[in-house]
């Protein structure tokens, strides 16, 4: 769904990786990540331990989106205290915020990063 909704929304101003085994995911972490969408809940490793991971691999923690089918106040509870850029729920509200947590974030990114052609 996110990688749709990325190449939709930006086209080829973004590269989207994704991953279905958090674990392989971790091992591709770098500090140089402009945006990691985690799901709170996934099979062997959930968002918590990604996150932690992310952490000691030197990912600024303003460049994750914590997203889940938890109610936000269950996602504040947990995740506020980290230093993530948002949570979200998995409704169409919260994803709405998000678009536009990401417009943003693609304004505000160097114009050399802007367009990979150099143009």
């Amino acid at each position: 769904m996110w990688r749709m909704f990325l190449e939709q929304r930006f086209g080829d101003q973004v590269a989207v990786e994704t991953y279905s085994d958090p674990r392989i995911a971790v091992e591709n972490l770098s500090p140089d990540i402009h945006l990691l969408l985690l799901d709170w809940e996934m099979p062997g490793l959930d968002g918590r331990g990604v996150l932690e991971m992310a952490r000691q691999r030197g990912v600024d923690l303003n460049r994750v989106v914590i997203a889940s089918s938890h109610s936000a106040d269950e996602l504040h509870e947990v995740f506020d205290s980290t230093g993530c850029l948002a949570v979200i729920e998995k409704e169409p509200q919260q994803l709405a915020v998000c678009a536009m947590i990401l417009d943003e974030m693609m304004k505000q990114r160097p114009q050399s990063q802007a367009d990979p052609s150099g143009n």
